[in-house]
């Protein structure tokens, strides 16, 4: 099974965190976050990972902190869940539907971080949550699994349907992407031998 644990404990947060990439999409989440918790629960759920997520972060100061330290943690634990990378199908895409909202997702799990990050929110906040967040969130992801992740809004007018939609595609194209490919057996998905 590829399975990760990570605890990381700094001045401003203490997270555990643990994953199983071949799971069943159970998770137990408790950021201190709501909405962030709202949106890894879902993030698991749609992707078939099993993860757990405990942080203890200085939420009075405001959620930055927090968000990008479990983005940190949680691609640090993709990191080493996919070890040499061998065998995975290496890329994912998908356009999803949220509503009224439209996400693009893609990526490649190349060992090269890259963000492209084109999804605008029509408001600064969903609740308590700064929208801007959802980009932090996944620049400390790919920073920590080197990756190419676009994410482009096709489509959308409710901060809350734009930031699930992304979440959940997200989910899905890295399902994808870290899927076995039974064809490939220990093969490394790249003409270089490794990624």
């Amino acid at each position: 099974m590829r399975t990760s644990v990570i605890n990381r404990k700094t001045r401003e947060t203490d997270i555990h965190l643990a994953l199983n990439l071949d799971g069943e999409g159970k998770s137990e989440i408790n950021t201190g976050v709501g909405f962030l918790d709202h949106m890894l629960t879902l993030f698991a759920s749609h992707g078939r990972f099993d993860l757990t997520i405990d942080c203890q972060g200085d939420i009075e100061v405001d959620d930055h902190h927090s968000a990008e330290d479990i983005g940190i943690c949680l691609g640090m634990a993709f990191m080493n869940a996919l070890s040499e990378k061998k065998g995975i199908t290496r890329y994912g895409n998908i356009i999803l539907p949220m509503d009224e909202a439209l996400i693009l997702s893609a990526c490649d799990i190349s060992g090269r971080a890259c963000l492209c990050f084109d999804a605008e929110f029509p408001t600064e906040k969903i609740g308590t949550f700064d929208t801007e967040l959802v980009e932090e969130f996944l620049l400390a992801f790919v920073r920590n699994c080197p990756m190419s992740l676009h994410i482009k809004k096709l489509a959308g007018s409710n901060s809350h349907h734009i930031a699930e939609g992304i979440f959940k595609a997200i989910a899905r194209t890295l399902k994808a992407a870290v899927y076995i490919d039974p064809m490939l057996g220990d093969e490394i998905p790249s003409t270089k031998g490794v990624l």
